[in-house]
């Protein structure tokens, strides 16, 4: 058994997702747990140096979680040979940019969705890491959360039967700024900044379907930007003019069709944050961020449309959560260790590439662009 150092260069981490999803619960967690075992014994242990601007928050952030390099220097950071991969979590606007040049470098890339906010540099960077041979993979973090993992067991086990239809809700209520300060950055409300639930989600939705349910081959989409102006970080009033809320339709491969709402303006009253219900000829099964319930066909009940009587049916009574048989780590931490397994040679056949994401490029680009004419958009099959 030997210990393999593997080097990181990680650029924005000091936002709030790079942050604590991939530097404090995935890197540092697998650095404090001893890194990642290989199948023949070793350890693979990541060695990051944190990039950005501000160096004081840099050295801050890594005295916090023992992480000894940081640098402002990225061109430098790219030209030194003892660092394997690139890692990005910074603005999209900029992230093509970014993974070109780290692909010119000769480094492996793993990065944030979006992967870019055009699909032709999504494509343009996909086919660049193939032609030069760069391993690269694209953070597609819903498929490793307990509850669609759970899932994805149920409908591999065949109880749903033929699968109908799937309905997706997520969001919850985005503060505006004046009665409490608004949970996530104004630029999330900014198009020129790169802002838009469309973009967002679409992209997730995309993966998920896909690997799930089957591949997305249309999609109707309408937008919305419920509230127009917002209160900013400064204090400051700023117009909000990219979309807060989506409503979608999706035509799936196998004839089953798919509806996911989106949305920053919406107040939970459901099991979760995120619900995906799915409906088969055997069965339906329904699931959030961690549990998952199922009812069957035998099991259904017999409603009869009364409009003058209360309902005497409880039909949350009826279905049967999905037990929890094994340990679900943190999501992120699971994909970075695949990705990290890939980078070492373990795993060739790596799923969650940047081809995968030009793919919720090309869906997030459908979406806006059935938005603005009003119509169906059909996704061609997308190569590199």
């Amino acid at each position: 058994m030997a210990e393999r150092r593997i080097g990181l260069i990680m650029n924005g981490v000091t936002g709030r997702m790079g942050m604590n999803q991939h530097l404090i619960r995935s890197i540092a967690a697998i650095r404090a747990d001893g890194g990642v075992r290989l199948a023949n014994g070793d350890t693979l242990m990541p060695d990051p140096v944190i990039v950005g601007r501000n160096r004081a928050k840099l050295e801050a952030l890594a005295r916090a979680h023992g992480i000894s390099r940081v640098s402002t220097d990225l061109d430098a950071c790219l030209a030194d040979p003892k660092d394997e991969i690139f890692f990005d979590a910074a603005t999209t606007q900029m992230r093509a940019g970014l993974l070109r040049k780290a692909i010119a470098a000769g480094k492996h890339v793993y990065c944030e969705k979006p992967t870019a906010d055009t699909l032709a540099d999504a494509l343009d960077v996909a086919r660049l890491a193939k032609e030069k041979g760069i391993k690269n993979g694209v953070v597609q973090d819903k498929l490793f959360l307990p509850g669609l993992r759970k899932l994805k067991m149920v409908i591999d086990s065949g109880f749903l039967g033929r699968i109908c239809s799937v309905k997706g809700e997520f969001g919850y209520w985005v503060f505006e700024g004046d009665l409490q300060p608004a949970q996530r950055p104004s630029w999330n409300y900014k198009k020129a900044e790169g802002g838009g639930i469309i973009l967002d989600m679409l992209c997730h939705w995309r993966y998920v379907l896909d690997n799930l349910f089957g591949n997305v081959e249309a999609v109707s989409c309408l937008g919305a930007v419920h509230i127009p102006e917002r209160i900013g970080e400064d204090g400051k009033p700023y117009k909000a003019d990219a979309d807060d809320a989506a409503y979608a339709t999706f035509q799936l491969e196998g004839g089953i069709v798919a509806h996911i709402n989106s949305s920053w303006v919406t107040r939970v009253r459901r099991d979760d944050l995120v619900t995906f219900q799915v409906d088969g000829t055997h069965g339906s099964a329904i699931c959030g961020l961690h549990k998952c319930w199922t009812q069957s066909r035998v099991a259904t009940p017999k409603p009869v449309w009364n409009p003058d009587q209360p309902q005497t049916i409880d039909f949350f009574a009826g279905w049967q959560e999905v037990p929890t048989t094994q340990d679900y780590p943190n999501g992120f931490r699971v994909q970075w260790e695949e990705f990290l397994k890939h980078v070492a040679g373990e795993r060739p056949d790596y799923p969650w590439n940047l081809l995968a994401g030009a793919k919720g490029v090309q869906l997030a680009e459908a979406g806006l662009k059935s938005w603005a004419e009003r119509r169906w958009i059909d996704l061609p099959r997308l190569e590199v």
